[in-house]
Protein backbone atom coordinates (compact mmCIF):
# COMPACT_ATOMS: atom_id res chain seq x y z
CA UNK A 1 0.00 0.00 0.00
CA UNK A 2 1.24 3.47 -0.83
CA UNK A 3 1.32 6.30 1.70
CA UNK A 4 1.23 10.05 1.10
CA UNK A 5 3.86 12.39 2.47
CA UNK A 6 3.69 16.16 2.25
CA UNK A 7 6.94 18.08 2.32
CA UNK A 8 8.24 21.57 1.89
CA UNK A 9 11.18 22.23 -0.41
CA UNK A 10 13.27 25.32 -0.91
CA UNK A 11 12.27 27.13 -4.10
CA UNK A 12 15.63 26.39 -5.70
CA UNK A 13 15.36 22.68 -4.93
CA UNK A 14 11.82 22.49 -6.28
CA UNK A 15 12.78 24.36 -9.45
CA UNK A 16 15.70 22.01 -10.07
CA UNK A 17 13.47 18.99 -9.43
CA UNK A 18 10.86 20.46 -11.77
CA UNK A 19 13.42 20.90 -14.58
CA UNK A 20 14.73 17.37 -14.02
CA UNK A 21 11.23 15.87 -14.10
CA UNK A 22 10.33 17.84 -17.22
CA UNK A 23 13.50 16.62 -18.93
CA UNK A 24 12.49 13.04 -18.12
CA UNK A 25 8.86 13.56 -19.14
CA UNK A 26 7.45 12.66 -15.73
CA UNK A 27 5.58 14.46 -12.96
CA UNK A 28 7.60 16.12 -10.19
CA UNK A 29 5.88 13.96 -7.55
CA UNK A 30 6.80 10.79 -9.44
CA UNK A 31 10.45 11.79 -9.68
CA UNK A 32 10.53 12.80 -6.02
CA UNK A 33 9.03 9.44 -4.98
CA UNK A 34 11.60 7.60 -7.10
CA UNK A 35 14.48 9.57 -5.57
CA UNK A 36 13.25 8.94 -2.02
CA UNK A 37 12.88 5.22 -2.76
CA UNK A 38 16.43 5.05 -4.12
CA UNK A 39 17.78 6.94 -1.10
CA UNK A 40 16.03 4.52 1.27
CA UNK A 41 17.38 1.51 -0.65
CA UNK A 42 20.92 2.93 -0.46
CA UNK A 43 20.60 3.71 3.25
CA UNK A 44 19.38 0.17 3.87
CA UNK A 45 22.29 -1.29 1.89
CA UNK A 46 24.66 0.84 3.97
CA UNK A 47 22.90 -0.48 7.10
CA UNK A 48 21.81 3.00 8.14
CA UNK A 49 18.17 1.92 8.49
CA UNK A 50 17.37 -1.01 10.75
CA UNK A 51 14.72 -3.33 9.35
CA UNK A 52 12.38 -5.59 11.31
CA UNK A 53 14.46 -8.53 10.16
CA UNK A 54 17.98 -8.03 8.86
CA UNK A 55 17.27 -9.74 5.50
CA UNK A 56 13.90 -8.11 4.89
CA UNK A 57 14.08 -5.30 2.30
CA UNK A 58 12.28 -2.11 3.21
CA UNK A 59 11.32 -1.25 -0.37
CA UNK A 60 9.00 -3.84 -1.94
CA UNK A 61 9.27 -4.44 -5.66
Amino acid sequence: MSKRVYLTLADTVYEALERWAEDQGRPVANLAAYLVEKAVEKAQEDEKIPSKEKKEPIVDR
